[in-house]
């Protein structure tokens, strides 16, 4: 494995992720067990695609902000009654900021529920790009031609020094 995908993998909370072509998803995570572990479903985060891929592209972001490391990653399930669910799992929810209750149950809910995927770097990082990958935004009817601020009184003076 690259030293510098388990290095970033280790300080990561977040990383973007992108399955079968799909744009990005940023996501919340854990490095635990030589993995990336992402929980994904009902009454969590929503990774569309990640359920059912059986490999993704993980990209991670530096202490400056930006991305240091974009890598392939294998993705594989861990079940509720899998060995690794105990040793992997449980201290994941204990990781979980703002979880509703304490990691048992945080864990027993995510198994009934969600879905727990092991993402494991396959190979060596990508070399970043040498443009921004600045991408337009995304159409959407959200948006509209702003109109003059409303002001209650004229504005007078304003070029005036007020010392005087």
């Amino acid at each position: 494995m690259d030293a510098l995908i388990e290095e970033a993998a280790k300080k990561a909370a977040v990383a973007w992720i992108a399955v079968g072509g799909r744009p990005s998803t940023l996501v919340w995570c854990a490095w635990l067990g030589g993995s990336l572990l992402v929980v994904s479903g009902e009454g969590e985060q929503a990774v569309p695609g990640l359920a059912d891929a059986a490999e993704a592209e993980v990209t991670l972001r530096g202490d400056h902000g930006g991305r240091i490391v974009t890598f392939p990653a294998g993705v594989s399930r861990i079940a509720s009654d899998d060995e690794a669910w105990a040793e992997l799992v449980v201290p994941l929810a204990g990781k979980r900021l703002n979880g509703a209750a304490g990691a048992e149950d945080l864990a027993r809910a995510w198994a009934e529920r969600c879905v727990v995927s092991r993402l494991t770097p396959d190979g060596v990082s990508a070399a970043l790009p040498d443009d921004a990958q600045a991408a337009p935004p995304r159409p959407t009817p959200a948006t509209r031609i702003p109109r003059r601020p409303f002001r209650l009184h004229k504005v007078r003076g304003a070029t005036r020094d007020p010392r005087r």
